[in-house]
């Protein structure tokens, strides 16, 4: 079987630290759509959230054996774990065992906020995996996530996101440099979804 990871799932050093995978493959699923949210009462961050609907979402297919599944489902607390549609998944070079693919979904996204911001720690564990693949997914994965424009807190001195791992010093960089392009980007929108 295999999980569809569209966070920080993506990170290989970040998945390690819940149960072993298989070498993951990159690929996208048609029907989730991503975004910056808070979960529930059990995080103090507001991580990613993909909730069914009209979209494309990039990730990774990760192999998983079933006996660690159940790791993953507590990892992914306050989500609702999906059968994804075998038909719905893109993966370029490839053709699917015929086997369940699971994702992680909520029904409804709150956005972050002061109290829950989109934590530096979050958004570089998610980018260091995603840069892992290449520039080109990393762009993708920015690009087709929403919510750029709630707070942001740069907790980079003191951690606060519990799964953060893998984040080299010249990687900062680059993930400066594309949320700052993105977060540029969107800051000219207004609620009204007219631009300033």
């Amino acid at each position: 079987m295999y999980i569809f990871g569209y966070g920080s799932l993506i990170n290989h050093q970040s998945r390690k630290l819940t149960g072993q995978t298989g070498e993951a493959l990159p690929a996208k699923v048609s029907g989730l759509v991503r975004s910056w949210g808070k979960v529930d009462g059990t995080y103090k961050i507001a991580p990613l959230v993909a909730v069914e609907g009209h979209g494309v979402c990039n990730g990774v297919l990760v192999p998983i054996q079933g006996i660690v599944l159940k790791d993953f489902d507590r990892r992914e607390k306050g989500y609702r774990r999906i059968e994804l549609d075998p038909t719905s998944l893109i993966v370029e070079g490839c053709d699917m065992p015929n086997v369940p693919v699971w994702a992680y979904v909520r029904s409804d996204v709150e956005p972050p906020c002061q109290v829950k911001p989109i934590m530096q720690t979050y958004v570089d564990t998610v980018l260091a995996g995603c840069f892992s693949i290449s520039q080109q997914f990393a762009k993708t994965f920015v690009e087709t996530t929403s919510g750029w424009h709630h707070p942001l807190f740069d907790d980079r001195q003191q951690p606060r996101y519990g799964n953060y791992v893998g984040v080299s010093e010249n990687k900062q960089a680059l993930i400066d440099s594309l949320v700052t392009d993105i977060r540029r980007d969107v800051s000219g929108i207004q609620r009204d979804g007219k631009t300033e």
